[in-house]
């Protein structure tokens, strides 16, 4: 089994560098995703959110009003380490839970959002970055995600630099260009991974 840990910043590509990677045949392991799992209706994380945060940070139908709780914790960086020391746990157990079920010679393609500002790099075998220039990221947020041009680059700003997270790369994927050129630059990467299980 290959080890990798997927990163990018806002904005650089990483979701459509992980849907590309899954068509390869790649085992991708979404921690944005097991995020939203693990805090589902009825589960212990909500239930722990819920005893940390209080019954406001619950929509009427039980789930979790996720603006209710942002406004909370990123207006804290208190309240934001007590989330993640509730959230992070169960997301790295239930990320662990996915890689054990994968196929011997899979390649696991953790994507993290936050790898590089975690320090979690020393925990795969190769870290993979999804890279753009600056300029490029805020035009798909401003353009794709309708945000303002203030709220791309505060953003941008929030997480880890392009120069973190590059050093700690050990594949690039420059994506700055149009889409089209993405995938077969996604095709060499999967090809030179292939290699590293021989």
């Amino acid at each position: 089994m290959l080890k990798i840990g997927l990163t990018g910043g806002i904005g650089a590509g990483k979701s459509e560098v992980s849907r590309l990677l899954a068509a390869h045949g790649a085992v991708i392991v979404d921690s944005d995703v097991i995020a939203r799992e693990v805090v589902a209706p009825g589960t212990d994380g909500l239930r722990a959110v819920v005893a940390e945060f209080g019954p406001g940070v619950l929509r009427a139908d039980g789930s979790l009003d996720r603006p209710a709780l942002g406004a909370i914790v990123f207006a804290d960086p208190e309240r934001l380490k007590a989330l993640n020391a509730v959230v992070h746990p169960l997301v790295r157990a239930r990320s662990a839970e996915l890689e054990a079920a994968a196929d011997p010679d899979a390649v696991v393609v953790h994507d993290v959002p936050l790898l590089a500002e975690n320090g979690l790099a020393p925990l795969y075998d190769a870290v993979l970055v999804i890279d753009a220039e600056d300029d490029v990221r805020i035009d798909r947020l401003v353009r794709l995600r309708g945000m303002t041009e203030d709220e791309a680059r505060a953003r941008m700003a929030a997480q880890a630099t392009r120069a973190d997270r590059l050093a700690i790369a050990g594949l690039v994927i420059d994506n700055s260009g149009p889409l089209e050129a993405l995938a077969p630059r996604v095709a060499e990467v999967w090809d030179e991974l292939k290699s590293r299980q021989v």
